[in-house]
């Protein structure tokens, strides 16, 4: 297998991807960019030890994120570009022979297969009744990938000892911390690209193990709900597949996440259904109040384009929900947010009033940059609002899509500054992105 690995076609492939994905330096330093020129001079070399079995990989650059929902900081493991580079290439090898052993009820980082897609089959379960969900979240499942378990699902499939003892390898290879190569003793670290792959194999045995029993469920990599019809049942799996977890794959249940619900009372992938099994954005996604603080450290450029690439990215993902009312009700409320943040940005009343004057307000209106009253009022008010929303057509774009109630106002050609938004989100869109944009100054 390790010839299929390191031929020219995979080769070729795997570094297309690399570079396409992009990412940060490992600890080397070496970003995507110089990866091509690196491999030219010293891909003979590698491909060799590869072939031998004898290349050892880096440690990975340690780097904690907060998580999305608060609850406290994930560790991911940045591999060397050279390193995400072969990892890929395991990949690409590796990917056609586990894919058609997945359960179909797997839709985590597999070919064709989107974090849409499982919200779909969830909807699906509740409408036939099963409406009760036993939601599994287990406790910090990447640090807690138990080796042994992994490498033998492996081994059972994959005989060549030279991919096995590289992809060992991988996992043992540690993590620098401030400057020492720590090592550990199980996990999988996030950041690489093979690192879901073993996390679906790992989880397989979890597929076939809720597949015996019967049950209608949806997984996303750990991200795992159960679909019951009562809340007896609910209870009962709950209790029976957390036992089953501990036992065989030697992982923690987090009794703190989990728990049996209805569908509108859990979410799933940021998602939950409503009580008309209508697909909606859970209230914790919603919660976005931290892109629009003034207090960071960025430019009012660095800010727009924050902005833009968040909302792109936001609604792209979001756009799958079917009852949108919660999401319009974010209209104003962003729109204040964004009039604030440059309000406090403009610091002193002095510098305040020459902003307003270079946006074209007169008169009695300027009064408003000696106000003593809080940001939040201020943005609210019929004045400031008026001149920053005509502004909102002055310069660089900001994409958005228009609702329903407006359309009729809006061409692609040009926007009411009465109609603009930071987001307008449609009841049945078409796919809007880059069609319909309003534009966003950058004021300074």
């Amino acid at each position: 297998m390790m010839e299929e690995v390191v031929s020219p076609e995979n080769y070729g492939k795997a570094l297309r991807a690399v570079i396409a994905n992009d990412g940060a330096p490992g600890i080397d330093g070496m970003r995507t960019a110089e990866l091509e020129g690196h491999l030219l001079k010293h891909w003979p070399k590698i491909q060799a030890k590869l072939r031998a079995g004898t290349y050892v990989p880096s440690p990975v650059r340690r780097k904690e994120i907060r998580k999305e929902n608060g609850g406290g900081m994930r560790k991911l493991g940045i591999p060397t570009v050279l390193d995400r580079f072969i990892q890929q290439m395991l990949l690409q090898a590796m990917t056609p022979i586990w894919e058609p052993r997945f359960s179909t009820h797997s839709y985590g980082f597999r070919p064709g297969r989107k974090a849409a897609d499982a919200v779909r089959a969830a909807q699906r379960y509740a409408e036939t009744g099963k409406d009760w969900i036993v939601d599994l979240d287990i406790t910090k499942f990447f640090d807690h990938v138990n080796w042994d378990i992994l490498m033998g699902k492996i081994g059972l499939v994959i005989r060549d000892k030279r991919v096995l003892r590289l992809i060992g390898r991988y996992l043992r290879a540690g993590a620098m911390v401030e400057g020492v190569v720590v090592k550990s003793v199980e996990g999988t670290p996030q950041g690489g690209p093979l690192s879901p792959l073993l996390a679906n194999i790992y989880l397989d045995a979890l597929d076939r193990e809720l597949e015996r029993r019967g049950h209608a469920f949806s997984r996303y990599a750990d991200d795992c709900n159960i679909y019951v019809g009562s809340q007896a049942a609910a209870e009962r799996v709950m209790a029976s597949i957390q036992g089953w977890i501990e036992t065989h794959l030697q992982l923690q249940v987090n009794a703190t996440k989990s728990g049996v619900g209805r569908v509108w009372e859990r979410k799933f992938l940021g998602f939950r259904l409503n009580r008309g099994r209508q697909i909606e954005a859970a209230p914790e996604s919603l919660e976005v109040r931290e892109k629009w603080r003034s207090c960071q450290s960025l430019t009012s450029n660095q800010l727009r384009d924050a902005w833009r690439q968040f909302m792109r990215g936001w609604w792209g993902y979001y756009r799958l929900a079917e009852n949108r009312r919660p999401i319009y009700r974010l209209e104003p409320w962003i729109r204040r947010h964004i009039r604030k943040c440059f309000w406090l940005r403009w610091h002193k009343p002095e510098g305040r009033e020459r902003r307003l004057r270079g946006l074209g307000l007169r008169g009695r209106m300027l009064k408003v940059a000696q106000s003593s009253r809080g940001a939040w009022h201020l943005a609210g008010t019929g004045g400031l609002s008026r001149i920053l929303c005509k502004r909102f057509s002055a310069a660089n774009w900001l994409i958005v899509c228009p609702r329903r109630s407006v359309r009729a106002r809006i061409s692609y050609r040009s926007v009411r500054a009465d109609s603009l938004a930071p987001f307008f989100l449609p009841k049945n869109p078409p796919d809007l992105i880059g069609s319909h944009l309003i534009r966003l100054h950058a004021w300074r």
